[in-house]
C-alpha cells in the first residue's frame, strides 16, 4: 500500500486494495511505519519542532499528522509566523505538517531531536528543514532518486540502462547507510525495480539489527517473505473453483497456454481501473496462446456478474463468493488486490503483479 498518506508519495507500486478491517471498500495499501535516521536514536529528550513560516495569518491551525494514517497527533496555531511542537518518539517516523487543515503540506522524517523549519506559505513544500539526521538522510535519498522518478510512476517507461543505473545508485546508498532508518525505504525502491527477491533480500541483510527491527524494517522483511511464496520460476499450485454458471474450473485445464490469473473484485476500484488494460492485452494476444482467468473476491454473485459484463471481461471467471476468505486467495495467501500471476504453458510462474505498461511489456517480450 494502502493509512496511505506519506508513503503513497514515494512508493507508487503499493496502490492496492487491502485486506483490512473495512474490506468492503477498495482502500489502498497496508499501513507502513517509516522510521528513519542514521546512527543510534537518542530518545531521552524527545523532539522539538520550531517553525517559522511566513504568509499565514495569526491563529491559523497547524496540525502534526501521523505519516502512515493521516491521523492528527498534535495541533497548535501560528502566532507571528511561529509555531512549535514537542513530543517523544519510540522510533523515527514520517510526519505531515498541515496548515489550515488543507494541502499543500510539509513532509518530515522526524526523530527525537530539535528540528527547525523555515519557509513561506506560497511554496510550503520547499520549506527548509534542519536539525534532524533522519530527515537529512531522507532528503539525500530523494535527491538520489530525483533523476529516476519516471521509473517509479504508474505505467512507467522502461529503460533497461536507466533501471540498472537507478538500482546501482540505490544499492550504493544502502551499503553506505546500513544504520539509517531510511535504508528500508531505499530497499523498497530497489525491489520496485528488481523482480529478483534474492537480490532485494541480500540488500536488506546488510541493514543493522536496530533498523531491521523497526516497523518499516519488519514490513520489508514481510514483503520479502511474501515474494518467496509462489516465486517466479516455481509451478503455481493447481486449484478448482466454480465459474459464473457453477461449473468447476481447474487451473491445470489451462495447461499449454500462457495464463494471467487475475485476483480482483467488483467493489475494488483499483481493480476496475486496471481492467481496461487487461482487456486491451487480452484482445491483442488472445490469438497467440494467451488468456486470462479471473478469481473474484466478491460476495454477491449479481455484482460479480454485472462487473464482468460492464467491463467487458471476455475470459474465464471463478469465485466461491466468500470475499477475502475465497479459498484460492487463501491458498495463495492473497491479502491485497489487484494481484496477478502470469504462468507459462507448463504452469511455471513467469511474472507477478504485472499491471499497466509492465503487463504489456512482458507479453510483448513473450509474443514478439
Amino acid at each position: 500500500m494502502k493509512n496511505f498518506l506519506v508513503l503513497f508519495l514515494f512508493i507508487p507500486s503499493l496502490l492496492f486494495a487491502q485486506n483490512q478491517t473495512s474490506k468492503k471498500s477498495s482502500s489502498l495499501t497496508k499501513p507502513l511505519s517509516a522510521p528513519a535516521k542514521s546512527g543510534t536514536l537518542k530518545t531521552a529528550g524527545g523532539f522539538t519542532i520550531e517553525g517559522f513560516i511566513k504568509g499565514f495569518a495569526d491563529g491559523t491551525t497547524v496540525s502534526l499528522l501521523n505519516g502512515q494514517t493521516g491521523a492528527p497527533e498534535a495541533e497548535t496555531t501560528i502566532s507571528k509566523n511561529l509555531f512549535s511542537f514537542n513530543g517523544k518518539l519510540v522510533t523515527p517516523d514520517f510526519k505531515i505538517i498541515l496548515f489550515d487543515k488543507k494541502p499543500p503540506y510539509i513532509t518530515l522524517f522526524l526523530d527525537n531531536s530539535k528540528v527547525n523549519i523555515t519557509g513561506v506559505k506560497d511554496s510550503i513544500e520547499a520549506a527548509v528543514i534542519t536539525g534532524s539526521v533522519s530527515h537529512a538522510d531522507f532528503a539525500k535519498l530523494n535527491q538520489l532518486l530525483a533523476p529516476y522518478q519516471r521509473l517509479f510512476a504508474e505505467n512507467a517507461v522502461h529503460d533497461a540502462q536507466e533501471v540498472a543505473s537507478a538500482m546501482a545508485a540505490i544499492e550504493n546508498f544502502v551499503k553506505r547507510q546500513t544504520a539509517s532508518f531510511v535504508a528500508p525505504l531505499a530497499v523498497i525502491r530497489y525491489s520496485q525495480l528488481n523482480m529478483e527477491v534474492g537480490k532485494t533480500e541480500e540488500l536488506f541483510k546488510l541493514l543493522s539489527a536496530e533498523v531491521k527491527n523497526t516497523p518499516m524494517g519488519n514490513y520489508v522483511a514481510q514483503q520479502i517473505a511474501d515474494s518467496k511464496r509462489n516465486a517466479i520460476g516455481t509451478v503455481l499450485a493447481d486449484f478448482t473453483q466454480a465459474d459464473t454458471t457453477g461449473k468447476p474450473i481447474r487451473l491445470s485445464s489451462y495447461r499449454g497456454k500462457y495464463v494471467l490469473i487475475d485476483f480482483w473484485a467488483s467493489w475494488c476500484r483499483p481493480c476496475r481501473q486496471e481492467n481496461p488494460n487487461v482487456v486491451a492485452n487480452f484482445n491483442k494476444y488472445k490469438e497467440k496462446n494467451f488468456t486470462v482467468l479471473g478469481v473474484s473476491l466478491d460476495k454477491t454473485k449479481s455484482a460479480w456478474v454485472e462487473a464482468i459484463a460492464m467491463d467487458g471481461l471476455a475470459w474465464g471467471h471463478v469465485s466461491d463468493l466468500q470475499g477475502w476468505t475465497n479459498a484460492v486467495a487463501q491458498q495463495y495467501q492473497i491479502s491485497s488486490i489487484p494481484q496477478n500471476f502470469l504462468i507459462g504453458p507448463d504452469g511455471i510462474i513467469i511474472g507477478k503483479n504485472l499491471r499497466g505498461a509492465d503487463l504489456e511489456r512482458k507479453l510483448e517480450s513473450i509474443f514478439k
